[in-house]
């Protein structure tokens, strides 16, 4: 009887230091395997990882406005440079042979924003430059829209309203508001109907201030008088009829159209992308998109 107890101690002191070499050995592997790595990333010089950017696509409603392209792209990329915004340029080029639609081709930078990567977007006319270099491109955060051209600053603009010219917002908080109506061809009206988009929704509209400048110099406005602006389309009193109205219809998710390439433009140093669209109109709904 004393034997076998005698013998079942010694199996459980084997098997208790069996156990406890286990537990060495793997200690000791970690331990290694640490020293290792430190000494690898030491001899070869690994970059620690860091988290990942913002990053601004800047997208640009544009038609046949060279002029202005060759002052705007050069000029964007060093101003956005200078603040170290990570960014890439879209220029949304409208080639078909229908009335401009600005809100329309920006749903299309929206999805070619999203395509490259880009988690915030400002959607910037073509003739409309920054000047003032306190004026702030960096990241909104979520639920925020940024005014740039706030009615204080813009050099022609001036009511509680509105929302043109520069405006900037996340791609998830644009997404949200289902993008800009589709409704409106030629001249104006369609950033009034996106404010109406803004104010029913808990996103939080704020408006650049306190700056050094005033309206005559935070901004440099390059659209000359010789520049037209498609007004005259008699069936734009349709659409003047319903601008202060909601378009609960159309915006980002069903707007229609073509693209017909996808491009690099170089001036002066500054490489930016160039879309060219042929956007989709449906005569029933919209009469008065064509020319």
């Amino acid at each position: 009887m004393r034997s076998c107890r005698l013998a079942s101690l010694v199996r459980l002191s084997v098997v208790i230091g069996f156990i406890a070499l286990l537990f060495l050995l793997y200690f000791c592997v970690i331990l290694l395997s640490e020293e290792f790595q430190t000494r690898f990333e030491e001899d070869y010089d690994i970059p620690q990882v860091t988290p990942r950017s913002h990053v601004l696509c800047v997208i640009v409603p544009y038609r046949d406005r060279l002029e202005e392209l060759t002052q705007f792209a050069p000029y964007m990329g060093s101003f956005l440079k200078s603040q170290n915004v990570e960014h890439i340029i879209l220029v949304v080029n409208q080639t078909d042979s229908l009335r401009f639609n600005r809100a329309s081709l920006i749903n299309v930078g929206w999805n070619e924003a999203d395509r490259l990567g880009c988690d915030y977007m400002v959607m910037n006319d073509v003739d409309l430059l920054p000047v003032n270099p306190e004026i702030p491109y960096g990241f909104p955060g979520i639920g925020t829209i940024r005014h740039i051209t706030s009615p204080e600053y813009h050099p022609k603009y001036n009511y509680s309203k509105f929302i043109g010219g520069i405006l900037m917002l996340t791609m998830a908080d644009y997404k949200l508001l289902n993008g800009m109506s589709n409704k409106y061809w030629g001249w104006g009206l369609e950033d009034d109907e996106f404010y109406l988009r803004i104010s029913e929704s808990d996103l939080r509209l704020t408006r650049v201030s306190g700056l050094t400048t005033n309206r005559s110099n935070t901004f440099r406005h390059l659209h000359g008088p010789e520049r037209k602006r498609d007004y005259s389309n008699s069936n734009d009193k349709v659409q003047r009829a319903f601008k202060r109205q909601r378009d609960r219809i159309s915006g980002l998710k069903d707007v229609s159209y073509k693209i017909a390439t996808r491009r690099a433009m170089n001036i002066q140093n500054i490489t930016f992308q160039v879309i060219d669209v042929e956007l989709n109109c449906d005569i029933s709904w919209t009469p008065y998109c064509k020319l």
